[in-house]
């Protein structure tokens, strides 16, 4: 069974304020009257599922199209957590052991990602750092960010790249039942760019 965690990109896809939201440029149309249809999106790399590069918060690191593409591509652990809105999630709150390299956490704290909420939960950064001296290697939320809307210093970004973890954000979770699946989330190779979306998908 295939699980498409990928929100739909179009008008109504919130984005992080003062992102520029996607818009489809039409350049050529078939109907009315061009020998073929072609589009231009225009808009931020970090829109629905996206990854992104530790360059995105860290100056002199890699970007997207340097990183290694097994981060993205492997057996991943769904994980359900309950944690009030605006909280972030701590070790203590994850009541399964860890048998992935991938981790993805369900909080159901973003639900609508045409209506962006600022109260979603985010990640302790001691969470992660545990998470990357165990060997996992990607995390991913079903959140626009890993930390909270008003964290500008970024500490949980930052936690990822000192241990070289991947970072998914954007995620649909809901309706993803907890356990072990692969994971298939490919980053466009997108030369010096600090992000990409990509179309993540578990197979089960």
């Amino acid at each position: 069974m295939i699980y498409d965690i990928s929100p739909p990109i179009g008008p109504s896809l919130a984005v992080w304020p003062g992102d520029p939201p996607p818009v489809r440029e039409v350049l050529r149309e078939i109907a009315r009257g061009d020998h073929s249809t072609l589009s231009a999106l225009h808009t931020t790399v970090h829109l629905g599922a996206h990854a992104d590069a530790p360059s995105h918060i860290s100056d002199g690191t890699p970007s997207i199209d340097e990183r290694p593409l097994t981060h993205y591509l492997g057996q991943c652990q769904v994980i359900s957590v309950d944690v009030p809105r605006g909280g972030l999630i701590a070790l203590s709150d994850i009541n399964v052991p860890i048998e992935a390299e991938r981790v993805l956490f369900a909080t159901g704290s973003y639900p609508d990602p045409s209506k962006f909420n600022e109260d979603y939960v985010a990640l302790q950064p001691a969470l992660i750092a545990s998470l990357g001296k165990n060997g996992v290697k990607l995390i991913g939320v079903d959140t626009p960010s890993v930390d909270p809307c008003d964290a500008d210093t970024m500490p949980a970004h930052k936690a990822a790249v000192a241990h070289d973890m991947a970072i998914l954000e954007g995620l649909i979770l809901q309706d993803v039942p907890d356990g072990m699946y692969e994971l298939i989330a490919l980053p466009l190779k997108l030369v010096g760019f600090d992000g990409s979306p990509v179309r993540a998908i578990l197979r089960s």
